[in-house]
């Protein structure tokens, strides 16, 4: 295995840190770096800071901490160090020239998590929560990312493969003694413990919707007739003119949209047409764009002002609705009057408090949880109909595939390559 370094700090800070890891992190760093006491790395305490300087060609490039660490007690579980200096970019560059020049390779994105996931540090959701975490805009999503990356998510899914090995052990043992009629798994018991994972499998699944929404803004529609305020509204909502505000009805014909973060959530905010009856063909685009918005919406602000009524739109049971009356004493869109108390609902509809809740954001390991709830209902239907144990066996042994894939047990090279490159550099 190669020794890798790279930046890993973002440029511009008055401190920067350069990051190695492998077999000959501490060497070749002890290259490049003389300590005052003329001491090397190697005889450094592991986990401890060692002062010194940059050496090129005996020319001093920068007084530096370097931070030494041995494996398997570190981030990569390789002997790593990691060089802290001022955040020059020269200084930066410099210190990463001489290392590739005495033997390190440039690290790809993500690289140095995945050694950590390679080595057994974390399981391939929590490595995918680290990227999470670093993205991270607002106190939800950091708080979602840390439950992850600490494993709450990983225990819950280990737990749930657990059970699932269980059952497929006793069901294959009675296959090996098929001839004996031997009965070692109970059925009703097996029906009992395949209805407690479907139901957990199908509550990490529901979960994706709000988990995503929280991830990447809870989305947030707008509904209402032609100049009720809807325009106005979204821009006091984001405190700018990004919407035109007109008294001609009709003067939002496609989907206007902004995102901003109010308490803990960010809010992904969509202006729509104004609904109402119209022979403009345009206009009528517009209207339909606006239904399949509200459709889609978490949160539906349904606006209407007096002597208008509501618009006349199909609510689904999970949709919060916020039904506002415009251009009144108690609110007003242009003035700002009520915002606040606007503001405060809308924080209060979306469940930020996750305490022992696990919340599913990745795409992929919503795919991949849906793919196993139909391995364990159609082994739940097997089990019902008394079918044979080697039917209800390769049900199970697909769903354990696709929780393995969340947690790296069963991961092919190319998900690997294409999880990983999204990673910045560094880390």
């Amino acid at each position: 295995m190669s020794t890798i370094c790279a930046i890993s700090t973002a440029k511009g800070g008055a401190i920067g840190i350069i990051r190695t890891s492998g077999p000959d992190a501490i060497s070749i760093t002890d290259r490049i770096f003389r300590n005052t006491k003329g001491r090397h790395l190697s005889e450094a305490k592991p986990y401890s800071i060692v002062y010194g300087n940059i050496i090129d060609d005996n020319e001093v490039v920068d007084e530096v901490l370097v931070s030494v660490f041995l494996g398997p007690n570190s981030y990569t579980g390789e002997d790593s160090t990691e060089i802290s200096c001022h955040g020059s970019a020269y200084i930066l560059n410099k210190v990463v020239e001489l290392l590739l020049k005495n033997g390190c390779e440039m690290a790809r994105p993500g690289e140095f998590t995945q050694r950590a996931f390679l080595n057994g540090k974390m399981d391939l959701s929590q490595a995918e929560a680290v990227a999470d975490l670093i993205a991270s805009q607002n106190r939800a999503t950091h708080r979602i990312a840390m439950q992850q990356m600490r494993g709450g998510y990983s225990t819950k899914l280990q737990n749930l493969r657990d059970q699932l090995l269980e059952m497929t052990s006793l069901l294959e043992l009675e296959l090996d003694f098929s001839e004996e009629d031997v009965e070692f798994a109970d059925r009703e018991k097996l029906i009992r413990l395949a209805e407690d994972i479907q139901s957990e499998i199908a509550h990490l699944t529901h979960s994706f919707r709000l988990g995503n929404a929280i991830k990447n803004g809870v989305p947030v529609a707008i509904i209402g007739a032609p100049n009720v305020g809807k325009s106005t509204l979204l821009n006091a909502l984001l405190n700018e003119d990004k919407a035109i505000v007109s008294e001609i009805q009709g003067t939002t014909r496609d989907l206007i949209e902004d995102t901003v973060t109010i308490g803990d959530v960010t809010f992904r905010f969509i202006d729509t047409a104004g609904i109402r009856h119209t022979d403009d063909t345009i206009e009528k685009l517009g209207i339909e764009r606006s239904r399949k918005a509200a459709e889609k919406a978490q949160i539906i602000i349904l606006m209407a002002e007096p002597g208008v009524d509501f618009p006349d739109i199909d609510i689904q049971s999970d949709q919060t609705v916020i039904r506002i009356i415009n251009k009144t004493d108690e609110f007003q869109a242009l003035n700002g009057i009520g915002l606040k108390q606007l503001e405060q609902q809308l924080i209060e509809a979306v469940p930020t408090e996750l305490t022992d809740d696990i919340l599913v954001t990745n795409l992929r390991h919503y795919e991949a949880l849906s793919l196993a709830h139909e391995d364990i209902t159609r082994s739940l239907e097997a089990l019902n109909m008394n079918l044979s144990g080697d039917l209800v066996s390769e049900d199970l042994r697909q769903c354990l595939s696709h929780l393995g894939e969340i947690l790296g047990n069963i991961t092919s090279n190319e998900v690997l390559g294409n999880i990983f490159k999204n990673f910045c550099i560094g880390k």
